[in-house]
C-alpha cells in the first residue's frame, strides 16, 4: 500500500508541480497606471518652489519630492508648438506647428508643414492611449486649430473642454486680444459658453474630476491632460492669493532674480556660482518713483497669486484621487509649454495702452489689478526674474526661453527624489507616457493613413534609474522657431537670437555648466562649433525649415493675420469695391480737371 501510494505521488508530482509553476508563472497583472499630464502656459524656470521660487506651491513640491525634478529640460518656446510635439513625439516641422499660426508670414503658410495646426499626418498619444483601453479626458488651453477635425474631440480624447485661441479672460468668455472676435470654447466638439462663476484654474480642474468621476469603477484607466491658462496673459488671481504676496517685490526685479538664483543653487537645481546676465531690456528699479514700484510690485503680487492659485486646485485633484483610491496608481508629469512672458512692457499704464484696454473692455488699475475686467502683464524686467538665473525668455531660443520645469512622479515608478541634469526635450513626453503605459508607438501608420514616426526617447529608463541619461554625447536635437534657432548635443547648444532682443548671430554654451549662458565658446572652440552649425543646417534641410521673408515682424504679422482672420471677408469686399471703383473716380477726378 505504501509502495502503491508513493508510486502514485511519484507518479502526480510532475503534473502537481507544473500546475502549480502555471499558477505562479501567471499572476494577476498590475493595474496599468493613470497618468495625469498638467501644462502650466508661460510659467518661467525658478517659478515654482521646487526650482528656486519664493511663490508658494506646496502640491508641485510634494511631488518633488517623490519623484524626479528635471533641471535640464528644454521646449519650443511659444506654445503651439510645443503642445505639438508633446503630444505627438513629432518635431514642429514635421506636425504641421513650427509656429503659433497667428504669427506665421503668408509666404510659409502656403507650404502643409506651415499650417499652424495639428496635421493629420501625425497621432496623438491620446489616440494611441484610447486604442489601447484607456479613458482620454481634456480640460484646458488646446491651440492647434478650431476647425471640427482639429479639435481634440477628434484627435484621441473622449470627453473634453477646450479653449482653441493663444489665450483669454480667466474670469469670463471674453477674448484678451482684438484679433479675437470672441474666447473660442468648445466641449466636446461642440461650442461651449462657460457658466458665470468661472475662474480657469478651478474650472478646470473642476471639469477634469467630473470626468474622471464619470467613469470611476469601470475599471479602465485613463489619461488626463490639463493645460493651464496660468500664467498667460491677462495675468489675473482671486483677491486672497494676491494678497499673499504684497510687499513681497517691493524690492524689484534684480533682488529677486539672484534670490532665486541662490535658492536654485541650494536645491541643486544649478551649479554652484552660476552666473547670470543682466538683459537689456531689465529696467533700472532704482529709477522709478515709489507709485511706480509700488505697481510693479503688485503685477508681480498677481502672478505669484495666480500660480499659488494654480498648485491649490491641483491640490484639490490630487485630493480627489487620494480620497477615491486612485492616486497610487496614477503618474504625475507636470512642466510648462515656454519660458516667462515678457509682453506689456515696464510702461503699462500709459495713454495709447490704456486706450487699447479700454477699446477691449479692460482697465489695468492699481486698485482691482487681476479681478475680473483688468489686464495685467509682468513685462520683461519681472519676466527675466521669473526665468532665473536663465537668459532671455518666451519666443527666443535662449535658455530663459526653452528650459522650464519638469517633474515626473508617481507610486507605481521606483525612483529616488533627486533632480536631474540630464538633456531631455519636448518630443520625449509622448514615449515617457507610452512607456509608463506598455502601449506601442505607431508603426508608420495609424487609422489606415500613414504618419510620422515618433523622434522623442522615454525618460523612464533615466526616471527609474536605470541610466543616467537618454542622449548621447553625440546625439543632437535641432530646433527653429520663428527665426530663433537652437541645437544641442551631449552638455553643448548653439544658439541663434533674432532683433530685437538678440543679435541675429551664432553662439556656443555648455549650458549644463553655464546655465545662464554667460561664456560664449566659440571662439575657443571653433572645432564643435562648425560642427554643431553643420549639424543645424542638415536639422534644416531634413525638416524643411523655411526662411523668413525680409523684415519680417513678429507682432505686426500676428495683427495683420488676426485681422484678415476675423474681419477677412469685411477687408475683401472693401479692397473689392477700392477696385471697382478707383476708375471711376479717377475719370471722375480727370473730368474736373
Amino acid at each position: 500500500m505504501h509502495r502503491h501510494s508513493c508510486r502514485t505521488a511519484a507518479l502526480l508530482m510532475p503534473v502537481l508541480m507544473a500546475a502549480t509553476a502555471l499558477c505562479w508563472s501567471a499572476p494577476t497583472p498590475a493595474a496599468r497606471p493613470n497618468v495625469v499630464l498638467i501644462i502650466a502656459d508661460d510659467l518661467g524656470f525658478s517659478d515654482i518652489a521646487p526650482y528656486g521660487s519664493e511663490i508658494e506651491t506646496p502640491t508641485l513640491s510634494a511631488l518633488a519630492d517623490t519623484g524626479i525634478r528635471f533641471t535640464n529640460y528644454h521646449t519650443a518656446a511659444s506654445c503651439a508648438p510645443t503642445r505639438g510635439m508633446l503630444l505627438t513625439g513629432v518635431d514642429s516641422h514635421r506636425n504641421g506647428v513650427p509656429n503659433i499660426p497667428e504669427t506665421i508670414p503668408p509666404e510659409q503658410a502656403q507650404h502643409a508643414n506651415y499650417r499652424g495646426t495639428l496635421g493629420h499626418n501625425v497621432v496623438t498619444v491620446a489616440s494611441l492611449l484610447q486604442g489601447a483601453g484607456y479613458h482620454t479626458y481634456m480640460a484646458g488651453k488646446w491651440h492647434l486649430g478650431k476647425e471640427p477635425d482639429q479639435l481634440p474631440f477628434r484627435r484621441g480624447f473622449e470627453r473634453t473642454v477646450t479653449m482653441a485661441d493663444t489665450g483669454a479672460d480667466n474670469w469670463e468668455q471674453k477674448p484678451y486680444l482684438a484679433i479675437y472676435e470672441k474666447a473660442n470654447w468648445f466641449a466636446d466638439g461642440e461650442v461651449f459658453e462657460l457658466p458665470e462663476d468661472f475662474y480657469s484654474s478651478r474650472f478646470l480642474v473642476d471639469k477634469t474630476i467630473e470626468f474622471i468621476a464619470s467613469n470611476a469603477g469601470d475599471g479602465k484607466p485613463f489619461f488626463a491632460y490639463i493645460p493651464f491658462q496660468a500664467v498667460h496673459i491677462p495675468v489675473q488671481a482671486p483677491q486672497a492669493f494676491t494678497d499673499k504676496y504684497m510687499g513681497t517685490y517691493d524690492s524689484g526685479w534684480d533682488v529677486l532674480r539672484q534670490q532665486r538664483r541662490e535658492r536654485a543653487e541650494h536645491l541643486g537645481i544649478i551649479p554652484p556660482d552660476t552666473a547670470m546676465v543682466t538683459m537689456s531690456t531689465t529696467g533700472d528699479w532704482d529709477a522709478y518713483s515709489a507709485e511706480e514700484q509700488r505697481y510693479h510690485a503688485k503685477r508681480m503680487a498677481v502672478y505669484a497669486g495666480m500660480i499659488d492659485a494654480m498648485d491649490h486646485h491641483i491640490g484639490r485633484l490630487v485630493s480627489y484621487l487620494k480620497e477615491s483610491g486612485q492616486y497610487d496608481n496614477t503618474v504625475f508629469i507636470f512642466t510648462s509649454d515656454n519660458g516667462s512672458e515678457a509682453s506689456g512692457g515696464d510702461d503699462p499704464r500709459s495713454l495709447a495702452m490704456r486706450i487699447a484696454l479700454w477699446n477691449q473692455g479692460y482697465v489695468n488699475d492699481y486698485d482691482t489689478l487681476g479681478l475680473k475686467g483688468s489686464f495685467n502683464t509682468i513685462g520683461p524686467s519681472f519676466a527675466s526674474a521669473a526665468a532665473s538665473p536663465l537668459d532671455f525668455y518666451k519666443f527666443y531660443a535662449g535658455e530663459g526661453g526653452m528650459r522650464v520645469p519638469l517633474i515626473i512622479a508617481g507610486e507605481t515608478i521606483p525612483t529616488s527624489p533627486r533632480p536631474t541634469n540630464a538633456l531631455a526635450w519636448v518630443t520625449d513626453i509622448t514615449p515617457t507616457i507610452l512607456d509608463l503605459t506598455g502601449v506601442s508607438p505607431p508603426s508608420g501608420r495609424f487609422g489606415g493613413r500613414p504618419v510620422e514616426a515618433i523622434v522623442g526617447r522615454s525618460l523612464l529608463p533615466l526616471v527609474r534609474g536605470q541610466v543616467e541619461r537618454v542622449y548621447s554625447a553625440t546625439d543632437t536635437i535641432g530646433y527653429e522657431l520663428g527665426g530663433n534657432a537652437a541645437l544641442f548635443q551631449g552638455d553643448y547648444k548653439i544658439v541663434l537670437n533674432i532683433p530685437p532682443v538678440g543679435d541675429n548671430e551664432w553662439h556656443l554654451y555648455n549650458i549644463v555648466k553655464d546655465p545662464g549662458e554667460t561664456s560664449d565658446l566659440k571662439e575657443r572652440m571653433p572645432e564643435r562649433f562648425q560642427q554643431m552649425l553643420h549639424h543645424y543646417r542638415q536639422y534644416a534641410a531634413d525638416n524643411n525649415v523655411l526662411p523668413l521673408p525680409a523684415n519680417y515682424d513678429p507682432v505686426f504679422q500676428g495683427i495683420a493675420n488676426g485681422m484678415l482672420d476675423r474681419f477677412g471677408k469685411q477687408l475683401l469686399l472693401g479692397v473689392l469695391a477700392i477696385v471697382v471703383l478707383l476708375p471711376f473716380y479717377l475719370l471722375y477726378r480727370a473730368r474736373k480737371q
